[in-house]
């Protein structure tokens, strides 16, 4: 769940996000008629976190967690270890945003990209439909759906900018670790494909006949430098895997007739035509039982020995998560003892700043700073203008009567005509 952003000043220091109907009433004067919205549970730099988005993480996890297959009191265990970082995870992303804004990053165009694959993939090209079909089956508005992809992407741009780039592995420890790993990088043979299905309905030779000839025109135009993807989500007449642009999945080749344990394997007439071939590969129409098949390769990986070349960017990843980890830690410590940060009592981050007080001051109990115009004035006396004032005033005021300006005496010497005789006063 991501937090919302954007909400009233008044509501940050409120505690609680009232009905428009409801009026907000000083503390003092509870108003039965106040409805309590949402509660904020916490405030980062001026943004919140509520108790209802904590709740939409629960249920998120939760519902993550039954996917793997986790019941009964595995799935509570599992989800009370993982729940209990909800709190601080929805902190790491609101500072780690706040710091993609001071690093004016811009990723707009990621976001606009992500997006533009769903509506793609949903088929529908009527904005406002999308949006409808956004809410059905995400559960969330469009414009949530959006900023969450959003703080998404900043968040991994500011991990990558301010944590990642400084952890560099040399390659002479690469190669090492590739030297002393090598059975971990020996390969499967293996193909990734994209399909478009083209059905023989009934199989009568009428409807047989004009699928293959569909089908052979579709591979003619394929391989004249038509996109895979537009014709896959237009043409194939498998509708779960059009909408994911024709892509049908990474397999390993059989061994003697045998799919390995935790592999996907093709059926025979189709492997021994796609393991034949090489990337980008387009098939001929290959018959099934309900009609052409037709493949591309995608990717393919040879069976046997990796390359380091082959293989250097895993090896990066590996050696270089175990210094990212402490390092992304200490970095969103930093960045939580320069934050205001205030959690409501009952709620705990469990990635605290070691010393930081996040203690929640109730808007109610704070009473307003007062101050003299005496002390503005002397306030301002103190301010230290280069070149004017110097450093080691007190700046405190003389509150005694002003003493009269001196002024230089009169001269006494008479003043004279020109023939020298005085000159009258």
């Amino acid at each position: 769940m991501y937090s919302k952003f954007g909400l009233a000043g008044a509501c940050l220091f409120a505690g609680i996000l009232v009905s428009a109907s409801s009026p907000l009433v000083a503390a003092d004067r509870p108003d039965p008629k106040v409805t309590v919205v949402e509660e904020i549970v916490a405030k980062v730099n001026g943004k919140i976190i509520t108790r209802g988005e904590l709740e939409q993480r629960h249920l998120q996890i939760r519902a993550a967690l039954e996917k793997e297959g986790l019941t009964g009191a595995a799935l509570e265990t599992e989800l009370n270890k993982v729940s209990a970082d909800a709190l601080a995870d929805e902190i790491d992303q609101l500072l780690l945003v706040a710091k993609a804004g001071e690093l004016n990053i811009n990723v707009e165009a990621d976001v606009n990209k992500r997006i533009a694959e769903i509506q793609r993939t949903s088929g529908i090209a009527d904005p406002d439909k999308f949006h409808d079909w956004v809410r059905q089956n995400s559960g969330e508005s469009f414009e949530d759906l959006r900023d969450g992809f959003k703080n998404s992407i900043l968040t991994q741009r500011v991990i990558g900018e301010e944590v990642y780039r400084n952890v560099v592995i040399p390659k002479t420890d690469m190669q090492k670790y590739y030297d002393q790993h090598k059975a971990e990088f020996i390969r499967q043979e293996t193909v990734s494909v994209r399909e478009i299905q083209v059905s023989t309905g009934d199989n009568s030779p009428s409807k047989v006949a004009a699928a293959e000839k569909k089908a052979k025109d579709l591979v003619t135009r394929l391989r004249g430098g038509e996109k895979f993807p537009e014709l896959a989500r237009q043409y194939s007449d498998n509708p779960d895997t059009a909408k994911d642009d024709g892509f049908l999945g990474t397999f390993t080749k059989a061994k003697d007739g045998n799919c390995p344990a935790t592999s996907l394997c093709l059926s025979k007439a189709i492997e021994d035509v796609v393991f034949a071939q090489s990337k980008g590969y387009v098939t001929d129409p290959i018959r099934m039982g309900g009609g052409f098949e037709i493949l591309k390769i995608e990717e393919k990986t040879n069976a046997g020995q990796a390359t380091f070349d082959e293989v250097q960017n895993e090896i990066n990843n590996r050696m270089s998560e175990p210094l990212v980890q402490p390092k992304l830690r200490a970095y969103l410590t930093d960045l939580r003892q320069n934050a205001f940060l205030q959690i409501k009592d009952g709620f705990v981050d469990s990635k605290a700043a070691p010393g930081k007080d996040t203690a929640w001051k109730d808007p109610s109990t704070l009473k307003a700073q007062t101050i003299t115009k005496e002390a503005v004035a002397n306030q301002r006396h103190l301010k230290k203008l280069w070149g004017v004032v110097p450093y080691g005033i007190t700046g405190q005021k003389d509150r005694g009567e002003a003493a009269p300006p001196e002024t230089a005496p009169v001269p006494t010497t008479p003043v004279k005509n020109a023939d020298s005789s005085p000159s009258p006063q």
